[in-house]
């Protein structure tokens, strides 16, 4: 039988960075396997439902390089299907109804569907899950209470769950579960954060299928926007920094591409900045450099030009104050050759 998983969110926004972490697991699984990912959207519970928080998961998944093969389907549209799974388990005996008009599990009393006959999270997990031929469901630890009633819910429609894999939660630093209020717990959050999708992807990807608990670990996840901003080709990286391809030597030394964008503002459209009497000396000095060296310097060749204005006592800091307008910045050998010779003289004259 052919492996078949699923991927099933609801659609409360971008998503959190566990739920990620389940996505990308599944897909793997699935890659591995030769297999099918089905998308899910769990939205049987109106007061979860964030408009346009469907989007928002479809735009995080194939931010992340997370495709699907069927879908998505959507619980609220398949009502019929859990009304069904409903008759069944009333005719096995399984589930009974209460004086309400609710359909519970018999003896013990769990709700499948609510007196106003729509299907709860559990019974619509499981039959969905039956009826889509899931054959694993990989999902955090958090839902590994559910698990006993929900192979019990999958007896009572006379089948037997599909196999099930826990994997251990994203914790913020403080060991507890991941949320807002620790920042960089959404997909959005990182995003905005400037972490490049790459980045973002690999660090799920090394996390794999924990099998306990794990905390997120920022250091690394900022040392691979390092590495995969470090890995962007030229074109791609200034697209991302929307910037021109001639300033891609200043967003190299970027540790994300929020710090890129910052900087290619900072070299493309600097501030005025007033210069101190003193500057003048240097500013010559490195006109007298720039001038007979070519249109656009390779960053060895800015180098050696800033190690030989340093060598006849120029001013480093006034260099970097006239070609950018700022006190600090990103490399000013890149910052060099970023520009071309005329704007270098020009912010220099």
């Amino acid at each position: 039988m052919p492996v078949r998983v699923r991927f099933a969110p609801s659609p409360t926004g971008s998503l959190h960075l566990g739920n990620a972490l389940t996505a990308v697991a599944n897909r793997r699984f699935a890659d591995r396997e030769v297999g099918i990912v089905v998308l899910r959207i769990d939205d049987t519970d109106p007061s979860r439902t964030v408009e346009g928080g469907e989007q928002a998961i479809l735009g995080d998944l194939a931010w992340l390089g997370v495709a699907f093969d069927e879908g998505p389907v959507r619980q609220s549209e398949r009502g019929s299907i859990y009304a069904d799974a409903a008759e069944r388990a009333l005719a096995s005996g399984a589930a009974e109804n209460d004086s309400e008009g609710a359909v519970r599990l018999t003896r013990e009393g769990t709700t499948l569907v609510r007196a106003d006959g729509t299907a709860t999270y559990h019974l619509a997990s499981v039959a969905d899950d039956l009826e889509l031929g899931i054959t694993h469901v990989i999902r955090g630890n958090d839902h590994r209470p559910n698990l006993e009633l929900h192979q019990r819910i999958a007896r009572a429609l006379g089948r037997e769950l599909p196999e099930v894999i826990h994997h251990g939660l994203v914790l913020g630093e403080d060991g507890k579960k991941l949320s807002k209020r620790h920042g960089h717990s959404s997909i959005a959050e990182l995003r905005d954060e400037g972490l490049p999708a790459e980045a973002v992807r690999a660090y799920l990807d090394e996390l794999d299928l924990p099998q306990h608990d794990v905390q997120l670990d920022l250091a690394r996840l900022r040392r691979l926007a390092i590495d995969a901003i470090a890995g962007m080709s030229d074109e791609e990286l200034a697209a991302a920094a929307g910037a021109s391809v001639e300033a891609v030597p200043v967003l190299r030394g970027a540790r994300s591409l929020v710090e890129a964008r910052e900087y290619a503002v900072l070299v493309l459209q600097p501030e005025s900045a007033k210069l101190p009497d003193e500057a003048r000396p240097t500013l010559d000095r490195f006109i007298e450099l720039r001038v007979p060296m070519p249109e656009r310097l390779s960053l060895d060749e800015s180098r050696a030009l800033l190690r030989e204005l340093k060598a006849v006592g120029g001013d480093l800091r006034v260099l970097r104050l006239a070609l950018t307008g700022a006190a600090k910045g990103p490399e000013l050998a890149a910052v060099v050759a970023a520009l071309s010779r005329e704007e270098a003289l020009e912010r220099t004259a």
